[in-house]
């Protein structure tokens, strides 16, 4: 067993660059398709520690954590464009933000219907599921530490966050084809699509450029120095038992800052690869997390899989009820649903499906959740422990 802070760092770094690179490659590409690299980047280090190849007590995890998750958050928010989502008008952002509603509502309904079942302590796994859910992974991890959510509590919640969110994309595209039907139905407002049209006409990615060794070094010492200014600061600001921990404010002052930045000229940094190293440290982040987790949690993941399916149901449903309400046409709903369940990968895709050249307003959607998700989730956990007395 490797029991080393420096080995146990370095075969983490392995098995994180290995999935990454597999799943870049052209042969093996398809078969991350249906279980991403990030599952994986987490599976692998705990069947690692469960088979006792790693010391799964190490210290040096909770180091990683503590330290680095607030260098990754800091780098990914600063460079989101919140003028470009704002742009995209009260229709689409008014979507999104009911079916972000409907995922609290879901979350905390499914909880106390099923607290019985998988046990109370379930409360911090389902705001954790809340944050991947209106944001994405970065949000879930985020909302694990700042919640304090115990391994063997995340870990089924990362196996819900795999299958229901692909069989949810796979449902809202073959409805694709019944948009025309729905929205004669609901007496859709297909000027909405129009003015969502001419407000992405000037949107423009930004072209990357080459990650070099001297760039990397740059962004990591910017990730520093934010990432440790939060912890500072946030020693200062008071904690409260069972609401809200000393890390918990170190989540909440680095997204802010970060967000902050975002609004300066610094978001162009996306250009150099903020993003790229930003997403490498959070991954090798979730592995550290990974291999203090035990094989033996996985347990409850099919109940869980099943109050996800119904979590998702009843965020339909609201979105459904706004629908007929707003008189929005079926892309919006399905738009706005995938941008909160799939997140930034999968969101422009579904746009694109429901409407050619539209897969911009899936991602700014998505970005959005980023923006929100970690708040979100903190705030649902408390929402769900509330109902644990």
């Amino acid at each position: 067993m490797i029991h080393h802070p420096l080995l146990l760092i370095v075969v983490l770094l392995l098995i994180e660059t290995a999935v990454l690179y597999l799943a870049n490659h052209k042969h093996f590409s398809r078969f991350f398709n249906m279980l991403p690299s990030v599952f994986w980047i987490y599976f692998l280090p705990m069947i690692a520690s469960s088979a006792g190849l790693i010391d799964s007590h190490s210290g040096i995890y909770s180091k990683i954590t503590t330290y680095l998750l607030p260098m990754a958050l800091f780098l990914l928010l600063m460079t989101v464009d919140i003028k470009a989502i704002v742009h995209l008008g009260p229709p689409a952002l008014l979507m999104f933000f009911i079916g972000t509603l409907g995922i609290m509502l879901g979350m905390v309904m499914v909880f106390i219907l099923f607290k019985g079942i998988i046990g109370s302590q379930f409360w911090s796994g389902f705001a954790a599921l809340t944050g991947s859910w209106t944001g994405g992974s970065a949000n879930m991890i985020a909302v694990k530490e700042a919640l304090g959510t115990p391994d063997s509590v995340f870990l089924p919640m990362v196996i819900v966050d795999t299958i229901v969110p692909y069989v949810w994309m796979a449902f809202m595209v073959a409805c694709v084809g019944l948009a025309p039907i729905f929205d004669r139905f609901n007496h859709s407002d297909r000027c909405v699509i129009d003015d969502l049209h001419k407000r992405i006409q000037n949107i423009q990615p930004q072209r990357g450029r080459e990650l070099g060794l001297w760039t990397t070094l740059g962004l990591i010492i910017l990730a520093c120095t934010g990432g440790l200014f939060s912890i500072y600061v946030s020693h200062f600001l008071p904690e409260i038992h069972g609401i809200i921990s000393t890390y918990a404010w170190t989540i909440i002052i680095v997204s802010c800052l970060g967000i902050l930045l975002s609004l300066t000229s610094a978001k162009k940094l996306e250009a150099y690869g903020t993003n790229k190293v930003g997403y490498f440290i959070l991954y090798f982040v979730l592995t550290s997390i990974g291999a203090k987790a035990s094989i033996s949690h996985i347990g409850s993941a099919f109940i869980l899989i099943a109050a996800g399916f119904l979590v998702v149901f009843i965020h339909a449903g609201v979105l459904l009820i706004a629908a007929r309400i707003m008189r929005a046409p079926l892309f919006l709903v399905a738009v706005s649903s995938q941008a909160n369940v799939g997140g930034v990968a999968s969101a422009p895709l579904v746009a694109e499906i429901y409407q050619k050249g539209f897969a911009s307003v899936g991602l700014l959607l998505a970005i959005l959740g980023n923006i929100e998700g970690t708040y979100i989730g903190i705030l649902t956990g408390q929402i769900c422990h509330f109902f644990v007395h």
